[in-house]
């Protein structure tokens, strides 16, 4: 009982330490200017070639930053796009982390269909 308690402990304290930062996130897409291709709010692409990302969850968001920065080198992991690949370079796993905290936190209008 003893070890269950210190275990949940260390977990939720390890959770909050690496809590993603919408804020952080927010700073980082506009930095990166993301809007120059996924558009207003990340919601309404310049081409009908890029995605909508606003609303997406935030592990699917992450793992594709992060695929992306891995790029082809792994083709059982790695995405290959120019474009995006030079976009990510530069962050690190915690940005990426705020990244797609931010776009999960934005209004999307995705169609469920039925």
């Amino acid at each position: 009982m003893k070890f269950a308690l210190i275990t949940a402990v260390l977990l939720s304290s390890i959770g909050i330490a690496n809590a993603a930062s919408v804020d952080k996130g927010k700073a980082l897409v506009e930095k990166a200017n993301c809007a120059s291709c996924h558009g207003a709010g990340l919601n309404a692409p310049i081409l009908p070639v890029y995605p909508k990302l606003a609303g997406q969850y935030s592990d699917y968001l992450y793992y594709a930053l992060k695929a992306y920065k891995v790029g082809n080198g792994n083709p059982q992991y790695g995405r290959n796009n120019a474009i995006m690949g030079s976009q990510v370079q530069a962050f690190s796993d915690a940005d990426l982390q705020d990244i797609a905290a931010y776009i999960a936190s934005l209004p999307g209008n995705f169609v469920i269909k039925k």
